[in-house]
């Protein structure tokens, strides 16, 4: 499955005030993987961006003063995202500013007629997720980044760019970490294989010793156990304990 994370900067927060894109970020996904493929522009918005906005993503009338105008970006990011099922942190925000850019250029320009998104790309909104998993807990992009323990600390202002690659994590994280098992995405089930949604398991035959046991180093044993004392201190038990205690039992049997 194609997945494009995205996100928008703005001029303010209602296009029916009159409010435009001024960036747009997105990152592409396929098999729950990222491909190295994205997208990432500045526009011209032809208004001035609120005071409030600027305080949020640092992102000047100065900056995009000389930047190409949506309507001529719009085909080539309609080609990225066409099709695709859009991963978005509250997704009527940002949708409802794409579909108004693209209700100003149909106006404009009559055919070739782009949008509405809705009818062209499935929407996953995370922030929706998020409140379904999460109930009564704050579930911006920052609160999650440290749920789900994702660095964030390069994260100084918005941007649409760096917050549609942050989301790629805790989307990831939030529905279970990557699935594919195959280096190549489009690999498909050989021998005894299967696959489901597109993902490939492959089905090694090792002869005894061929596989090659990795074990952790100093530091890294420090790191877990300086994890688990976080875990302790949060939840006031870890069951990481009480499994490391079943499986020394095993071990002297």
């Amino acid at each position: 499955m194609r997945q494009i994370i995205l996100d928008t900067e703005t001029t303010g927060i209602d296009p029916r005030d009159g409010h435009r894109l001024i960036e747009i970020g997105a990152v592409e996904m396929v098999n729950r993987r990222l491909t190295g493929n994205s997208y990432h522009q500045f526009i011209n918005p032809e208004r001035d961006i609120e005071a409030e906005a600027i305080g949020v993503h640092g992102i000047t009338n100065e900056r995009v003063a000389d930047e190409p105008l949506f309507a001529e970006i719009a085909d080539a990011f309609w080609a990225f995202i066409e099709g695709a099922e859009l991963v978005i942190h509250n997704a009527p925000f940002d949708v409802g500013f794409i579909d108004h850019e693209l209700d100003m250029l149909n106006a404009r320009r009559g055919e070739p007629r782009l949008g509405p998104v809705a009818e062209h790309c499935r929407i996953l909104d995370t922030l929706k997720m998020a409140r379904d998993l999460h109930p009564g807990q704050r579930n911006n992009l920052d609160a999650l980044c440290k749920r789900y323990d994702i660095e964030n600390g390069h994260r100084v202002l918005h941007g649409a760019l760096l917050d549609a690659e942050i989301l790629a994590d805790v989307y990831l994280a939030m529905t279970g970490g990557q699935t594919a098992l195959s280096l190549d995405a489009s690999a498909t089930s050989e021998g005894t294989g299967s696959e489901e949604h597109g993902l490939a398991i492959r089905r090694l035959s090792l002869s005894p010793g061929q596989l090659r046991v990795v074990r952790p180093d100093e530091a890294e044993l420090a790191a877990h156990e300086a994890k688990l004392d976080r875990i302790r201190e949060a939840a006031g038990e870890c069951r990481w304990d009480a499994h490391a205690g079943l499986v020394g039992e095993q071990g002297a049997r």
